[in-house]
């Protein structure tokens, strides 16, 4: 969802770093080939994630959701030189996809690939990050706070992807929407944790900034 004019948008994006090649092919091939490529964090959200992680350099990412893979090697060009990226997706249709990308890049020895329940991978992993991506299956975003806000080091980013969830998050809720249900309470818990500085930015379809103090 885009809450800026069309023209306004189109101005940002022309005056904004641009699309690398690698990233511009896994756009293409997952429009093309991958069911709902809006998942896709796309161009412009793709520099941000490239630039935040540029200016924090981070010895250790967590995202929770690789989808295509795009997010991951965005958030990778701010990698410290031995940095590592842990990325998890439940998909393992996708292992293959994202795998291919990864290869090709300049990060192929710095990403490590986990498929499965986010919830029970979390936990089994040792570091302790500077970088976290939240971008999801949103009934569980309150779950994966909860689990990550421990695993941060003093500092560290945590970015939470569709928090504004095309606007739903100011209207009526039905009882069976458990999405908008689910990241209602989660920006609440973010704002409301003494732990926490958070920000939210209206960056399509809203993107949190929240640092773990």
């Amino acid at each position: 969802m885009h809450f800026l004019p069309e023209a306004i948008d189109q101005y940002i994006l022309a005056h904004s770093a641009k699309e690398p090649e690698l990233l511009a092919k896994l756009n293409r091939e997952t429009n093309q080939k991958i069911l709902q490529p809006r998942m896709l964090s796309g161009n412009y959200q793709g520099r941000i994630l490239s630039i935040i992680s540029k200016i924090i350099a981070p010895k250790s990412i967590l995202e929770i959701g690789t989808y295509t893979g795009y997010s991951a090697l965005c958030l990778a060009e701010g990698l410290a030189a031995n940095g590592m990226l842990h990325t998890i997706d439940i998909n393992e249709e996708l292992y293959d996809f994202q795998q291919k990308y990864f290869q090709a890049s300049d990060y192929k020895n710095q990403i490590k690939q986990y498929t499965g329940d986010a919830q029970k991978i979390i936990p089994e992993i040792k570091e302790k990050f500077d970088l976290a991506f939240i971008d999801a299956d949103k009934p569980n975003y309150p779950a994966y706070i909860n689990l990550i806000i421990g695993k941060m080091n003093p500092g560290g980013v945590i970015l939470s992807d569709n928090v504004l969830w095309n606007g739903k998050v100011t209207t009526p809720v039905a009882s069976d929407d458990e999405s908008t249900q689910a990241l209602l309470k989660y920006n609440r818990m973010l704002v409301e944790d003494e732990r926490l500085e958070t920000v939210i930015l209206p960056i399509r379809d809203g993107l949190t900034l929240t640092r773990v103090k």
